[in-house]
């Protein structure tokens, strides 16, 4: 087992790993930028390295510094937590030139998965079901058309290296294909650097539902269930819950054992998420997550496992601890995303945290990197806790959700907390009966978002 880890991140994910690497006797080393000095992570990790300045770039994205750190502490492995190096496929390589362990897995896997073409001609090959579309890239308007008159319309045009819904457009027509199709590309090329694009069939009512696994890296792999992660604004995550309000016993066993047969295939090693839409019974592959999710609690809540305590495990040369038969669903889990933006336009709000007061209790767990005093940096993600709530079934966890918000108090900055108010006054989150064009429709009507 490793005496010492570098968390090559920040914020309330840093503090998970620091957590994690204290509860199994593990020496933790905090990295951060100067904007960062009196950040929760940096206070509670056994040693901390500045890095660089406030920017991203200059620090948590310095592959140079990050090593360098490594080998000042001498640290033998590096947990990368989710975002900025976590799927970075030359950042595993340069880590593993320098002889030490990046905790996830291999290069040649985030590589694979970071296509996004690649990534579904990989999973179709494995038995994976995907959404028709194009055999590769479309590399001209023309082709587009070809393919978008075999598979018809509505089709959805994206970036084959892209994320959080930029390079993506929706065509319902040939009239609209060009203006969809070249636009795609240019934010494809401004985001990504890279305008390659594919089309596949645009569904008109799906769910977003993910798929957990965990592999050994040596063939082996289970599945933990699926996460419905429907309530996005902009393709990003607002709400998750475990396990999906409408998918049967039935059909989790059927995706889940596809999904873990893939990875195992693949050889694997650690966690990662095989993301769907899901639509009238029928599962269809979008893309899959390298790395651990914002969104894995709700998974550890209704499982009883920790996904970062086996991440580090299996990085070790360990096997895992848990097989396929030990993991039984126990209740039902939600977690919202707090983030310290302005409602109605959600506009980033940085500022000192004035007071600051978790919720507790029963089935209340909230991940966060806030105390009183602290000041939100503006130079990096709006996120500024999780929380995460589980209850003996959806109702109740619902329930324990809005006392838990009634209890949260965060002072000094605007925050998204009674967007979760408003949404739990709402008889389609209690049915579960939402899709993932739902929140898009309700910020319209109700926040005038549009």
């Amino acid at each position: 087992m490793f005496e010492k880890i570098l968390i090559a991140n920040r914020g309330e994910i840093a503090l998970r790993v620091v957590r994690a690497c204290r509860e199994m006797g593990i020496a933790s080393v905090a990295v951060h930028s100067t904007a960062d000095a009196d950040a929760m992570h940096v206070r509670m990790a056994d040693e901390s390295i500045c890095i660089g300045p406030p920017s991203a770039t200059a620090s948590y994205l310095s592959v140079p510094a990050i090593i360098a750190a490594c080998e000042i502490s001498g640290a033998q492995a590096i947990h990368p937590g989710y975002g900025f190096l976590s799927e970075n496929a030359n950042f595993v390589q340069i880590v593993e030139d320098h002889g030490l362990t990046f905790i996830g897995p291999r290069a040649e896997h985030i590589r694979v998965m970071g296509d996004k073409i690649t990534a579904k001609e990989t999973m179709r090959r494995l038995g994976v079901p995907c959404v028709p579309g194009s055999e590769g890239g479309v590399a001209s308007l023309e082709d587009a058309l070809q393919v978008a008159g075999e598979i018809g319309y509505p089709v959805i045009i994206k970036a084959t290296a892209g994320g959080g819904g930029k390079g993506m457009k929706v065509a319902n027509d040939p009239e609209e294909m060009e203006r969809a199709f070249r636009t795609a590309r240019a934010e494809a090329k401004a985001n990504f650097g890279n305008d390659a694009v594919y089309l596949e069939k645009y569904l008109a009512t799906p769910r977003h539902i993910e798929v957990q696994i965990f592999g050994d890296g040596r063939g082996g792999a289970v599945h933990l269930g699926e996460r419905d992660c429907s309530l996005q604004r902009r393709h990003q995550k607002v709400l998750e819950e475990a396990p999906g309000p409408v998918i049967s016993e039935q059909e989790r066993a059927r995706i889940g054992r596809l999904c873990a047969n893939a990875v195992a295939e693949l050889g694997y090693a650690g966690a990662g998420t095989i993301e769907f839409l899901y639509e009238n019974g029928d599962f269809y592959f979008i893309e899959m997550n390298t790395r651990l999710q914002v969104e894995h609690p709700v998974t550890e809540a209704i499982f009883g496992v920790d996904l970062v305590r086996e991440q580090i495990r299996v990085a070790a040369g360990l096997p895992m601890s848990f097989h396929q038969g030990d993991l039984t669903i126990n209740g039902h889990s939600i977690e919202v995303r707090i983030n310290a933006e302005r409602l109605p336009n959600f506009t980033p709000s940085p500022g000192r945290i004035t007071q600051y007061h978790a919720p507790g209790g029963l089935g209340v767990r909230v991940d966060s990197a806030l105390y009183d005093g602290y000041v939100i940096p503006p130079y990096y993600d709006s996120l500024i806790g999780k929380l995460i709530v589980h209850g003996r079934d959806r109702s109740e966890a619902l329930a324990r959700l809005h006392r838990a918000l009634g209890e949260l108090i965060v002072d000094g900055v605007d925050t998204t907390v009674p967007l979760f108010h408003a949404l739990l006054a709402e008889p389609d989150i209690h049915s579960g009966q939402y899709n993932i064009h739902w929140l898009e429709q309700w910020l319209e009507t109700h926040l005038g978002e549009g």
